[in-house]
């Protein structure tokens, strides 16, 4: 490996933007602790590696990210933190379009590219959504669903530091995505310094977003507890919400007139 990459302040932005991914990806399907498995098998065969690298990570987001994102939640008004976030799913929807087109989705290329020309033209660059006013909703896609979709289905969960909860083949996936498909690689108005502070902002702005969500997780193996909701959060993803349902069977038939 070229060493250089690691004294580069964009790659380290790069692997503090993936660490905030991987704790956005765990964190939206929090819920309870009795987390299940997903249907699909995946191996943890680097277990030990992992919970070494999950206890690193939450002393860094414990100690710096977390404290960070609430001082920007301190100070930044309600509608200014929608409108950065607002701004940045704008960006992500350009890589949501590029994916969809990749496995094939041309609907939902042709929803996630109108809410990226609808929210850069009259959401001025994106800061309002005004696409999901007009009904414009696209599902969510990325280079790891991409690879799932061409038929890398199992893969190793692994957990890196900084980086977060993820798999091999979803790194593999962010790494590209990040590279080739983000638009602010591709702006000839921003200088590194530029981009490394918008990316900032992204991380801290992620991060104040799951500030609500923590206290939904208490108590139980809290290293089972998101290593389950990651796997499963990128198995509904991957499956465009057509999962088993649990809940769903003949056990359940008596309530249907409560």
């Amino acid at each position: 490996m070229n060493h250089k990459h690691w004294t580069n302040p964009r790659f380290f932005v790069l692997i503090l933007l993936c660490f905030a991914y991987g704790v956005v990806s765990a964190e939206e399907y929090a819920g309870d602790d009795e987390f299940g498995e997903p249907s699909q098998q995946y191996e943890d065969r680097f277990e030990s590696f992992n919970r070494a690298m999950f206890s690193f990570n939450e002393g860094a987001d414990r100690y710096v990210l977390k404290p960070v994102a609430k001082a920007y939640q301190y100070v930044t008004p309600s509608f200014v933190d929608e409108g950065v976030t607002n701004f940045f799913n704008n960006l992500d929807d350009v890589e949501t379009f590029a994916n969809s087109l990749l496995q094939g989705k041309f609907h939902n290329a042709m929803v996630s590219l109108n809410r990226v020309i609808y929210n850069t033209t009259f959401g001025l660059l994106g800061l309002i959504d005004v696409a999901t006013t007009f009904g414009l909703v696209a599902e969510e896609e990325d280079f790891g669903q991409t690879l799932a979709a061409w038929g890398y289905e199992d893969s190793s969960y692994l957990v890196l530091p900084l980086l977060g909860p993820g798999t091999v083949r979803d790194f593999t996936g962010f790494a590209v995505d990040t590279t080739l498909f983000d638009p602010l690689n591709y702006s000839d108005e921003l200088n590194d310094d530029e981009r490394n502070m918008l990316t900032g902002l992204k991380i801290v702005d992620l991060r104040a977003d799951l500030l609500a969500a923590e206290n939904l997780m208490s108590g139980g193996d809290k290293y089972l507890f998101i290593r389950n909701a990651y796997l499963q959060n990128r198995e509904f993803l991957i499956k465009d919400g057509d999962i088993e349902d649990s809940f769903a069977d003949e056990d359940f038939e008596e309530l249907d007139g409560f």
